[in-house]
């Protein structure tokens, strides 16, 4: 139950980073009230799964692919460009949490 938690924390912390963006600075109301609910149900289900996972092994899959999410759909909805380097880092990222979760035996 605790990786399907940190799924869905990692979904929130994907919808909190768009929509951090989305707000121009918190000036815009629907934005930032997604963005502020993202946020705390991101926080929420990471403690969750925090019941169970280590906290080195949780936090860091769920910020390492959650920056993935967010470049990608960055790219896709804002345009951002992605480049060799960024393909690099998803390449080491994917490999870390592989491995983190090998080691958590899964």
């Amino acid at each position: 139950m605790a990786w399907i938690y940190l799924s869905i924390a990692i979904v929130f912390e994907i919808g909190f980073a768009l929509g951090t963006n989305a707000t121009q600075g918190f000036t815009r109301l629907w934005p930032s009230v997604f963005t502020l609910l993202s946020a705390a149900g991101g926080i929420f289900t990471l403690g969750l799964a925090l019941k169970t996972l280590d906290v080195g092994v949780g936090y860091t899959i769920w910020t390492g692919i959650g920056s993935i999410g967010t470049v990608v759909l960055g790219a896709l909805i804002y345009k951002e460009k992605i480049t060799a380097a960024k393909l690099a880092s998803f390449a080491a990222i994917i490999g870390g949490v592989v491995l983190l979760k090998v080691a958590a035996g899964f």
